[in-house]
């Protein structure tokens, strides 16, 4: 078994919440919107379809054909406008198991990527996209088996629903925790199943505490949580790094330098997520399969 077979690594495509927001006051910490990667040994996981989703496709045309596991965690536009727009997804020969909860209204999430695609919304159906797409509703709560990945899997506190993921592997695990909103008298237990000692904790911090209780223009119900609630769960939940994620379209570079500034006093092990950050979760690497490593 190769190196590259033992290893587990994230990498964020896409940071940003509600709407892209590129410019020069975003350039460090980037405007795209949520898409994060997931390397976990010989898979590929991808975690929402932003606009991030688009950039990482582009750098995926060199690696085909390709096969990997698309996860939304809901279908607000900010999660899912770059699907359309994901380069692999129209090549033959590829192949894509793509997985959403379905919604209050019954939807799931294919109907729900479909009709993003329709007229007058967009010039081309989704049944263009020539590679094979296998569409997979899930369960909040229930776990996904991938060859010997497990990816469980808790409903979140957010408008319309939303679902958070943790991707368990060889004793590493990974949280993807976004949109959720916490509660006002405590911790969701939801939030702290899935981020228990954890190796990377990838959290909704989209305003301050500030923010979310202004007295002129308060948060509170807009389905997202803060940077200060981030680090009580994961100092609760025992993370190893917490990754302060889906950043403000209002916060430029130096609003989210100061934040990273605050967190890492709060938290050592807090980090900001930007696009190109690279985050490597070591592994236990089965005795017998480390003899063969070349």
């Amino acid at each position: 078994m190769s190196r590259l077979e033992h290893q587990f690594t994230v990498q964020f495509w896409g940071v940003r919440g509600s709407i892209p927001s590129p410019g020069t006051h975003t350039v460090r910490y980037g405007g795209n919107t949520p898409c994060v990667a997931m390397q976990v040994g010989g898979n590929r996981l991808i975690f929402d379809g932003g606009t991030g989703l688009h950039v990482l496709g582009q750098s995926l045309l060199s690696q085909m054909p390709l096969e990997g596991h698309l996860f939304f965690t809901h279908s607000h536009w900010d999660h899912m406008q770059g699907f359309p727009f994901f380069a692999p997804g129209f090549v033959k020969g590829n192949s894509f198991k793509i997985y959403g909860a379905i919604a209050p209204d019954g939807s799931t999430i294919e109907q729900r990527l479909n009709d993003q695609m329709l007229h007058p919304n967009f010039p081309v159906p989704l049944q263009i996209m020539q590679a094979n797409l296998n569409f997979c509703d899930i369960t909040p709560g229930q776990p996904i088996h991938i060859n010997d990945i497990t990816v469980e899997t808790a409903p979140l506190n957010h408008p319309g629903e939303a679902v958070g993921y943790r991707v368990n592997w060889l004793g590493g695990a990974a949280a993807y925790i976004t949109d959720t909103e916490h509660f006002p008298d405590r911790l969701d237990e939801n939030v702290l199943w899935l981020a228990r000692n954890a190796d990377v904790l990838i959290y909704d911090s989209t305003y301050t505490d500030d923010e979310y209780h202004s007295p002129t223009s308060p948060r509170i119900g807009w389905g997202h949580s803060t940077w200060q609630e981030a680090v009580k769960i994961a100092k609760a939940a025992k993370v190893k790094t917490l990754v302060i994620f889906h950043h403000d379209p209002a916060h430029n570079d130096d609003f989210l330098d100061k934040i990273a500034k605050q967190a890492v006093e709060q938290f050592p092990n807090a980090i900001m997520a930007k696009e190109g950050l690279v985050v490597n979760i070591p592994v236990s690497v089965p005795l017998s399969e480390s003899l063969s490593v070349s």
